[in-house]
């Protein structure tokens, strides 16, 4: 895992120094170049962080953007939208109507509910790119045009959750596992559909439950929800929550069932200081870390290097890292400063 964290170290000071490297050529650019207030001043760009203000999760990509609009010159205005797919469509047609030079979207609506729009910003020259939730088809579209992607593989990152809960708990085929998640959302369901297939895969009986709405805004209204689930399930050796707030709370859902830390493995999503408390404290045993800083860093590049150069869409895989006891201390003054 140190290997690891150095080559994502390494990565991310690579692009910095390309960033810084674009800069200083652009100081003796010809005529119509160059910019006097930052390489890209003259970008303005949308951005969806994804949750609401305040979000563990939401906060590490907006300081992500937020460091990339610092250091390119670029004015990024945010859409906040509590990670509801709805939201995001409203939003996303306010962004268009902003006139900005690109949008940077959140793909929880999926290919269907976005095309028609993607195809909208694009016939008004506006740069789209996504990140957080693919929309493969609309990437394989407009490719061409700077539409990229900077997340996880959604399916294998729960599939490489899930078999790494497997291998860690000793769980056995036969035996229950509970996947708490969001099969019902198009595109960002797929991370769930790869925990459940996995799991299945080796022989595990897969109990199953949606993430709702309230609880999906709310993480804390889950608690006497999982309380019930407990009690309908009590052989359950493994439970996966597919939702980094749920994730962070695990600890409290698993304490209020009357468990205690070793009476079930608990795996899920995003590093955050609640995900590193819960680790600490025992009641969470691993997570997958999507980092998105750099969900919030690379789409706002992408886009001011498409505007600016031309530059084809990046897709960029960000969800490799299985965090545990044995190198939660690496990452966790990361987490602290919002930045993994």
């Amino acid at each position: 895992m140190r290997k690891k964290v150095v080559r994502g170290i390494c990565c991310i000071l690579g692009i910095v120094l390309c960033v810084s490297l674009l800069a200083a050529c652009q100081q003796d650019a010809p005529d119509g170049a160059a910019q006097d207030d930052g390489h890209f001043s003259d970008v303005h760009i949308v951005f969806f962080p994804g949750g609401s203000e305040g979000c563990p999760f939401a906060s590490v990509v907006f300081n992500g953007a937020q460091a990339a609009a610092a250091d390119l010159g670029i004015r990024v205005d945010y859409m906040w939208s509590d990670w509801d797919p709805g939201q995001m469509i409203d939003q996303f047609r306010s962004a268009i109507a902003m006139q900005p030079t690109g949008i940077a979207i959140m793909g929880h609506p999926g290919d269907e509910a976005f095309a028609p729009l993607v195809n909208e910003a694009k016939a008004a020259g506006i740069v789209v790119t996504s990140q957080n939730s693919e929309l493969p088809t609309i990437e394989a579209q407009f490719k061409e045009a700077g539409f990229g992607y900077v997340g996880q593989g959604l399916y294998a990152s729960g599939a490489m959750l899930a078999n790494a809960a497997i291998s860690r708990s000793g769980i056995q085929p036969g035996e229950t596992a509970i996947v708490w998640g969001l099969l019902a959302q198009e595109g960002r369901g797929e991370r769930t559909r790869g925990a459940v297939n996995a799991l299945e895969a080796a022989g595990i009986n897969v109990v199953y439950y949606e993430i709702s709405d309230a609880i999906n805004a709310e993480a804390a209204l889950g608690t006497s929800v999982f309380v019930g689930f407990m009690a309908a399930n009590p052989e359950t050796r493994l439970v996966i929550t597919d939702h980094g707030s749920l994730t962070a709370t695990v600890g409290t859902f698993i304490s209020a069932a009357g468990m205690a830390p070793d009476d079930i493995f608990a795996a899920g999503f995003d590093l955050s200081p609640a995900t590193v408390d819960a680790i600490n404290s025992g009641y969470l045993d691993i997570i997958l870390d999507q980092q998105p800083w750099l969900q919030g860093y690379l789409p706002i590049l992408q886009i001011a290097l498409t505007a600016t150069y031309g530059f084809s869409g990046l897709h960029i895989d960000t969800g490799a890292s299985i965090i545990d006891t044995n190198n939660i201390g690496i990452v966790a003054p990361l987490a602290d400063r919002g930045i993994r």
